[in-house]
């Protein structure tokens, strides 16, 4: 009896080691990115020069995601990949036209926007700005929260952070976030009964179930949560112009 559980726990030992390496969950080294970001970007706006003068850092970090399998990684650790990618190959495509460039939508054509450029290297596949947000983020992890960590180089933008996102403090790092950019005044306000809302919500209002208020009473700060619960009857939303001029300094 004993010979029989030897002979398979060293068969079920060998079986383990037989395993490859990439179909064990890894981890992404975010930092290069960690130290641009440190370097580069204060209080949301961005130093498009000091990225454009390490630009061969960048491209190294790029070449870090490029050589990830998002399929390896924990839920976790692969929805801050994708949000770290998206907010890289932002500043990869800013860079491009940088320093002629004032406004992302530059980047376009009149055929093609810029977010439909198929710039980003994942796992062997060349993705778009779009692919990895309307076709990975948004559908896979649901999370609204995410509108509020991918950047879009725009100051009408929730603010670009200065540290990447990692899984293992993702869920701290979105609420954060969101109640940065639910709480700043000059992104959304309160006006008597109405609402005043970056058009975020507007574009996306399927993501925070097409109730604002209920989304902004839930991240809101004490003395907007104040106002918010006060207003007796309905909550009517106004939608704010974006300002899609670049986030640099």
């Amino acid at each position: 009896m004993k010979k029989k559980i030897i002979l398979v726990l060293v068969f079920l030992y060998a079986g383990f080691m037989s395993v490859p390496l990439s179909a064990a969950a890894e981890s992404v080294d975010n930092s290069i990115f960690a130290q641009l970001l440190s370097n580069y970007v204060k209080n949301g706006m961005v130093d498009y020069q000091g990225f454009k003068n390490k630009e061969k850092k960048l491209d190294a970090y790029l070449d870090v995601l490029a050589a990830v399998d998002p399929e390896t990684l924990s839920r976790d650790d692969r929805f801050a990949f994708y949000i770290n990618a998206y907010n890289a190959w932002t500043i990869k495509l800013i860079l491009s036209g940088y320093p002629g460039v004032e406004s992302i939508k530059e980047l376009g054509s009149f055929f093609r926007s810029p977010w439909k450029k198929k710039i980003c290297r994942i796992n062997g596949k060349m993705l778009s700005l779009d692919e990895i947000e309307h076709d990975i983020l948004r559908p896979t992890f649901k999370d609204p929260r995410v509108h509020f960590a991918v950047n879009c180089a725009s100051k009408g933008c929730p603010k670009l952070i200065s540290v990447p996102y990692e899984g293992n403090m993702l869920d701290a790092q979105l609420n954060a976030v969101a109640r940065a950019f639910i709480n700043n005044s000059e992104k959304n306000y309160l006006n008597g009964n109405t609402l005043h809302v970056s058009s975020i919500f507007k574009w996306f209002a399927e993501d925070f179930d097409h109730d604002i208020p209920a989304f902004f009473k839930k991240y809101a700060g004490d003395e907007l949560k104040k106002q918010l619960l006060q207003e007796s009857g309905d909550i009517n939303v106004s939608y704010l112009d974006y300002d899609w001029s670049l986030n640099g300094r």
